[in-house]
């Protein structure tokens, strides 16, 4: 769920930033998930913000604007010690002070059922750590995989309801996996923690390329099609949106790969 940018500094993010880098329209957010506070994450994340904003800055001569992300730390477990929010004070030598602030996220505080209320998806799949010590070691896992039968279930109907589509409902349950995976290291709970989901899902990179491709072939389908029925541009653009389940900036990238341009 990292972001890959193709600009400068792409390399040092990849290497760097181990949990979300998400863009949204116009606004960047860096989501960096935690167990328990170190007393380092202020640092660590005033570190990954400024390589995030280092590939949107603006310079010219003499002069640089730096867009700093919005971020959050996401605490998957909480101790006395988990603060409520997370607070950078940068200080300046002519006596300025800038406070770059967030409010924590707690997932102990978040239900399954507000996490699929509030479309909250990146949380999904770290809910299954809160039961780790019963995953790990305990015999008793009925608790666990309840709920992620529940999680199973809403997903399966957002996507039949069109919310999700089916390559976002395959990436989420894959994420789920991952993180159990991460949590049973290969124990006795694996196998039936992961089949909920669906089981494993592995691609090879030539299955992810067989896919891009196919992807690609359709978008390129539904535009030439479109423009030859003489469909305006908006409506090639909601045929795209509708068909592939693609976002309208996505749709638009389509558009103007494949489309005809009027001369």
């Amino acid at each position: 769920m990292t972001e890959n940018e193709t600009a400068d500094g792409s390399k040092e993010i990849e290497e760097q930033i181990s949990d979300f880098l998400i863009k949204i329209g116009s606004e960047v957010y860096l989501l960096e998930c935690q167990s328990y506070d170190d007393g380092s994450m202020a640092i660590r994340i005033a570190e990954y913000a400024f390589i995030v904003a280092r590939q949107f800055a603006v310079w010219d001569i003499g002069k640089a604007t730096i867009p700093m992300p919005r971020f959050t730390v996401i605490y998957v477990k909480r101790t006395e010690k988990t603060p409520k929010a997370t607070t950078i004070t940068f200080t300046f030598p002519d006596g300025q002070s800038v406070d770059y602030k967030s409010d924590n996220v707690i997932l102990e505080d978040l239900t399954k059922e507000y996490m699929i209320e509030k479309r909250l998806f990146p949380y999904i799949p770290f809910y299954i750590a809160r039961y780790e010590k019963d995953i790990v070691s305990g015999d008793d896992i009925d608790a666990a995989v309840d709920d992620l039968e529940y999680f199973r279930n809403e997903i399966i109907c957002l996507n039949n309801e069109g919310e999700l589509s089916d390559g976002e409902m395959a990436d989420l349950m894959r994420f789920v996996n991952t993180i159990i995976m991460h949590i049973t290291n290969g124990n006795k709970n694996e196998e039936r923690l992961v089949n909920v989901m669906g089981g494993r899902i592995i691609e090879t990179q030539t299955e992810i390329w067989m896919k891009q491709g196919m992807k690609q072939g359709k978008a390129q389908m539904i535009v030439e099609l479109g423009q030859e029925d003489g469909l305006s541009d908006e409506a090639v653009l909601n045929r795209l949106q509708e068909k592939m389940g693609v976002s309208l900036e996505d749709a638009e990238a389509y558009l103007k790969l494949y489309g005809k341009q009027p001369v």
